[in-house]
Order: structure tokens, then sequence, then C-alpha cells
């Protein structure tokens, strides 16, 4: 015991005194600090994506309200002067001019349809209900919502090709009949659906102690615990980010007729805006604040950095970029539902029966301001349409995907290693040219001169090298590999963004 006390007060002041050196971990406390610099990082890049899926929805959108019945008239005018300018050809329409007819029919018939719903009926129905009720029913909905959205772009699809499948093809389709009304049937109920998310929402803003809207709003802070501690790859964090940009689009249109049906119930008075706008600031902080938290925790547990963002961006641009080429195989509006899960037909309808019976349009100068009002819409798509045309080409220069976009319609996109562009471009390929119409139902595959002949031969093997004498010892050598390795397993996936299945919908579940 005499040797303890003098050992326990050397303890003491080696305890005090002890000093380190973090240069001697120098990788890991680095890696610690770009983790941290990739959480500042992540607001400013994902807004600017969420900002460019926004517009992006914005144009698919207003497609629906302006160009889609300018595209229906010059349809129904050529129909109707066909007797006088003689048929030629193998088609009375066009594909795209026979989906333009389709879409502009569904939307009249489910306009007429949502004529027979109550919403003044319905919204008090939902009043009656008590907040836990109404708060499971919302939940409900959300759900409801992502899958009417993943299975309904599958049955526009289908109607889209089986009415415009080449006839010497052997059809195995129902017909068309069938496949129209069920997306007549579709959009109906999915307008209904969000017509009730509308009222859930209304009555949550007018409700006198807010209890209702706090919960609701706190439930999206419920999405972080079940997003964040999930394994994410690139290409599943890419799915979610559209996925947010689409629920942030829809909230927006939702507050959009929250405030409409309130301004129509007090008369139109300015001041009630003002009573409305903390509520709505409410909502769309939140909306913001949990995509940021949520997306920052995610990159950080997978190691992934702020710069994939940027990518997501190109590759957004790059739909939107290919959907102007002469080979394009879809409509844009079509790309973008099926990239972001985003349906705009049933919003549409929906936005249009609130419009309709919320503003009373009497006498020549009401008339005059609605033509005005929609002059001003095509306006802004098209500056909308310009300016998203020009930042995609920006993007998409910047990504280095300018070679893709002139490749072949056959070309597989399920290869990872891609040749680099040929010089064999067309000089007269634009982004604003327009499709050329296919005459042979089963055309040969392409053959490229110029390419043909580097592709076609297996490349030649380099010769044997002599291995020089490793100057590494042993351990040198073991550490190496072990640094390798563990680089191997945080590096994120290389996988090339535009590899993913363009009918992916981002609203399906991410595992």
């Amino acid at each position: 015991c005499s040797d303890f006390y003098p050992s326990l007060t050397r303890f003491i002041c080696t305890e005090l005194t002890r000093g380190y050196f973090l240069e001697h971990n120098e990788a890991k406390y680095t890696e610690r600090r770009e983790k941290v610099y990739t959480c500042m990082r992540i607001p400013k890049e994902l807004e600017k994506l969420m900002i460019f899926g926004f517009f992006l929805c914005v144009d698919a959108f207003l497609y629906v309200f302006t160009l889609l019945p300018l595209r229906v008239l010059l349809a129904l005018l050529r129909l109707l002067t066909l007797p006088c300018c003689g048929f030629s050809g193998s088609r009375l329409l066009q594909p795209a001019q026979v989906c333009d007819m389709l879409r502009g029919l569904i939307l009249v018939l489910c306009f007429s349809m949502m004529h027979y719903v109550d919403y003044s009926m319905m919204y008090h129905l939902i009043r009656g209900q008590s907040v836990i009720k109404l708060y499971i029913i919302y939940n409900m909905l959300e759900v409801a919502d992502r899958l009417f959205s993943s299975f309904g772009q599958d049955i526009l699809d289908a109607l889209y090709w089986t009415a415009t499948e080449p006839k010497e093809r052997k059809r195995d389709s129902i017909g068309v009949i069938p496949h129209f009304f069920m997306a007549v049937f579709y959009v109906f109920l999915h307008a209904i659906l969000i017509m009730v998310q509308a009222s859930t929402l209304n009555v949550a803003f007018n409700s006198h102690n807010k209890s209702l809207l706090t919960i609701m709003m706190s439930n999206n802070f419920v999405e972080i615990k079940g997003s964040v501690f999930k394994k994410f790859e690139k290409n599943n964090l890419f799915q979610m980010s559209n996925s947010d940009i689409k629920e942030r689009f829809t909230s927006y249109v939702l507050l959009l007729i929250v405030c409409l049906r309130n301004m129509e119930q007090f008369s139109w008075n300015p001041d009630h805006l003002w009573v409305l706008f903390p509520d709505v600031f409410m909502v769309v902080t939140s909306e913001v604040a949990v995509d940021i938290i949520k997306h920052a925790f995610i990159t950080k547990f997978n190691d992934i950095t702020a710069d994939v963002y940027s990518e997501y961006r190109a590759s957004l641009a790059f739909d939107l970029v290919s959907s102007r080429q002469k080979n394009a195989c879809t409509d844009y509006s079509d790309s973008v539902a099926r990239r972001m899960g985003f349906i705009p037909l049933p919003l549409a309808v929906l936005l249009i029966r609130v419009v309709m019976s919320s503003i009373k349009v009497q006498g020549a100068l009401s008339y005059t301001c609605v033509f005005l009002f929609y002059l001003g819409l095509v306006t802004l798509k098209v500056l909308n349409s310009i300016v998203l045309l020009g930042k995609s080409c920006v993007y998409v220069k910047r990504a280095n995907m300018e070679d893709k976009l002139f490749e072949g319609p056959s070309a597989a996109p399920s290869t990872v290693e891609q040749i680099p562009a040929t010089p064999c471009r067309s000089p007269s390929s634009s982004v604003t040219t327009q499709p050329t119409p296919r005459t042979d139902p089963f055309p040969p595959p392409p053959t490229d001169t110029c390419s043909a002949a580097p592709t076609s031969r297996p490349p030649t093997p380099p010769p044997e090298l002599e291995e020089p004498p490793s100057s590494l010892s042993q351990e040198e050598e073991e550490e190496e590999e072990a640094q390798g390795a563990s680089e191997l397993k945080h590096r994120t996936s290389n996988k090339d963004l535009l590899e993913i299945d363009r009918f992916t919908i981002c609203g399906n579940r991410i595992d």
C-alpha cells in the first residue's frame, strides 16, 4: 500500500497532462470534416434540384390548360378537312394527335362527371369527424395517392399504345374502348381522392384550435424516421428526390384550392388572405424543412456526396431535351409523369372544377377577362418552356451527356460502358425538330457506317509486359489493400442515371 498513493498521484497527473495528435489519424478526421461540409451544401444543392423539378411539373401542368386544347383543335381540323384534301397515308391521324384527342376526351368526360360531386357536402361530412379520424384519413389518402399515381400512368400508357399500335402487328389487347373506360374511371377516382385531400386540408385550416393542422404537419417529420435509417443507393435517392418534387408541387396546388375555397366563402375579401398566410407558411416551411433534414442525413449515412444532385438535375434535363429529338418516343408530359409519378390530368380536372364553381363568369367583360387570362397562361407556358429548354441544354452539356442525345433509339440503354461520341452526327439533328413517323412497323436494325467497323472488331488485347519489381514491403501492400477495400465499400454506385427505366414510377416503394 506504500506505492499506492504515489501511483495514484502519478495517474492523476498523467490524466491531466497527457496529450494526443489528431494528425496520426488524418484520413478519418478529414472524412468527418467533409461530411459536415456535405451536410452544409445539401440545402443549396437540393433546392436547386427542387426548383428545377418544380418548374418541370409546372410546365407539364400548364400544358393541359394551354397547348393541349389547341392540339386537340388541330387534330379535329385535320379530321374535318380530310374529305376535302384527300386521304393519303395509312393513318387518319398521327400517333401524337391520337393521344391528344384521347387526353382531351378524358378531360371533358371527367370534368362533366365531377359536376355530380358536391364539394360543400364533402367538406361538411369531413368536418363532422373527430381529429383522430381525420388524421388517419389523411394518412390513408397519401398512401392511396401514391398507389393511384403508380398504377394510373400504366393505364394511360396502355391506352395510348393500344390506340396507336400499328395495324400490321398481331394485337393481343382487349381493345381501345375498354382501355378508354378504364382510363376515364381512373382519372375520375383519382380526382375525387385529391378532392378529399383538399377538403381535409381545408377543414384543418378552418378549425379553431389548429390541432388537426399541427398533427398533419407533424406527420411530415414521421417521414424522416421511415427514410433516414434505410440503405440508399444513388438511384434510390434519385427516385426519392423525384417523389419529393411531385409531393411538393401537389401540396402547392392543394393550398391553392384551399385558398380559392376560403376566399369564395368570405366574398373574396383581400384581408382574409392575411388570415390564411400563417397556416400556408407553416405548411410550406414544414415541407422544405423535412426534405432538407431527410436528404442531409440520408447522404450522411450512405456516404453520398452533394454533387449527386447535379447529376439528378442533368438526368431530368436530359429527359426534357430528348423529348424534342426527331426520334422521340414519348411526349414530355408523359416522361415527367413516369419519372416523378406526377399525372397532371386528375389534378387539372379538380382545379377546373373548383375554379368554375368559385368564380362566376357572366357578361362579355368576364369572358374577355377569361380569354386574356388564357393568353397569359399560354405566354407563361411558352416562356417557361423556353427557359427550361435553355437551362436543360446547359445542364446536359455540363454533364457531358450530349453524345447520348444522338444515339439511335435502338441503342441498348442497359450497358454501363458506352462508346464515346461518334463524329457521324447528323447536322440536321436539333432539339426543336419534330419527330418523323415510321413507315415500316418492323424496321431493320440501323447501321452506322463510320462506327460499324470499330465496334464490330473485338478489342486487341495489349501485349503482355514484364511486371516491374515491387518496391513496397508486404506490410505496405496489405495496408493499401485494406484501404482500397474500405474505399470500395463506402463508394457509391457509379451506375449511369440514364440507365434507369424510363417507365419507372418514383412513387414505388424503396427498400
